[in-house]
């Protein structure tokens, strides 16, 4: 089947057992998308000619009156005939060129006792031209794939940062977690991708992570903190407990950094008596702290209940959903490249 873009008149080709984003993917444009299972709701589009088919049913991240509307997740959606659809990003699909790099692992750096720092050396002469929030691909053997958002902000890319999180079975993270000597390791990458990226504005910023979450978030702050953009900075990362806090020396560093802009608050779920900072889930210790919601572009990054929270509940305490942009953090197994029942993840 041929797949229509109408607002920038680009076409490809997808076959019918292959969600239509992934197909897109696959001929190098990069539609808007974030969790790639039908959660997040980023890769809404409409649909002006044609007929699609989800195989699980309607997907959780889309309303049933969204659907009445003509409104389709092309990463759940199946071509059942050639479509023309509308997608709704600003700027013409395949802007930025998705590659496929060859990298080496300069080091690996245990951040926290299930989250690994990986520092990945690109060829000198091929730049990655990427945005902060951005996230790429690690390639696997047969034509598997891993998702991480990028931390380094485009400025500071050599090496590139990555957050692994141990994932229980997963190929990928055991062999960080447990191969001696993966220093010097070669990998392959692909991005990069995604449309959660930082957007010009003069408006304060509201950061939310959960967990490795925070990983497009540090590139964001980094991306204002270190250009010096005149942008106030409000950031809540939840966990569960302190030892989660994997981050915190790189936060209170920013923050010595530019006290003046940027605000950190760590928040804990599960914390010990001890803890004097703020408690509970992310989202709900954001709200109580009254934090004027209209003024704010806010960015949402970690578990899809998390974004599902903050979708549901911030526009109702007076945020603009026109300015929530959200990263839902599926968790999968390390899965084959482009499979549409299975979601990519980011850990």
């Amino acid at each position: 089947m041929r797949v229509r873009l109408s607002r920038f008149d680009r076409s490809f080709d997808a076959a019918a057992a292959e969600a239509v984003l992934e197909a897109a993917l696959r001929s190098g444009l990069n539609l808007p998308h974030s969790c790639k299972s039908g959660n997040c709701g980023a890769c809404r589009a409409r649909l002006l000619e044609g007929s699609i088919a989800y195989p699980h049913g309607r997907p959780p991240g889309l309303a049933p009156a969204e659907e009445a509307e003509g409104l389709v997740l092309l990463c759940q959606a199946r071509a059942r005939s050639d479509l023309v659809v509308e997608t709704f990003e600003t700027a013409p699909a395949g802007q930025i060129r998705i590659k496929r790099l060859p990298c080496r692992v300069e080091r690996a750096q245990r951040l926290s006792h299930d989250v690994m720092g990986l520092y990945l050396k690109l060829p000198v002469a091929e730049p990655l031209d990427f945005k902060p929030g951005q996230y790429l691909d690690i390639m696997l053997p047969q034509g598997r794939r891993r998702s991480f958002s990028i931390a380094s902000p485009p400025h500071d890319s050599r090496p590139l940062e990555l957050h692994v999180r141990r994932a229980p079975g997963g190929e990928f993270s055991s062999r960080i977690f447990e191969e001696r000597g993966i220093e010097g390791a070669l990998l392959t990458l692909e991005g990069p991708l995604g449309h959660f990226i930082y957007r010009e504005s003069s408006a304060p910023m509201l950061l939310i992570g959960g967990g490795t979450g925070l990983a497009p978030l540090k590139s964001i702050v980094r991306h204002v903190v270190e250009r010096g953009l005149s942008r106030q900075i409000a950031l809540y990362w939840g966990v569960r407990g302190e030892r989660d806090l994997y981050a915190q020396r790189d936060l209170e560093a920013l923050m010595r950094h530019d006290g003046a802009r940027l605000r950190y608050f760590p928040v804990l779920s599960e914390p010990a008596a001890s803890w004097s900072g703020l408690k509970g889930y992310v989202h709900q210790a954001v709200l109580a702290c009254a934090e004027p919601l209209a003024a704010y572009d806010i960015y949402a990054s970690g578990p899809p209940a998390m974004i599902e929270a903050i979708r549901r509940e911030f526009p109702l305490h007076g945020a603009d959903p026109r300015r929530l942009y959200f990263d839902s953090f599926d968790y999968a197994p390390d899965s084959p490249a482009r499979q549409p029942s299975i979601a990519d993840s980011r850990s």
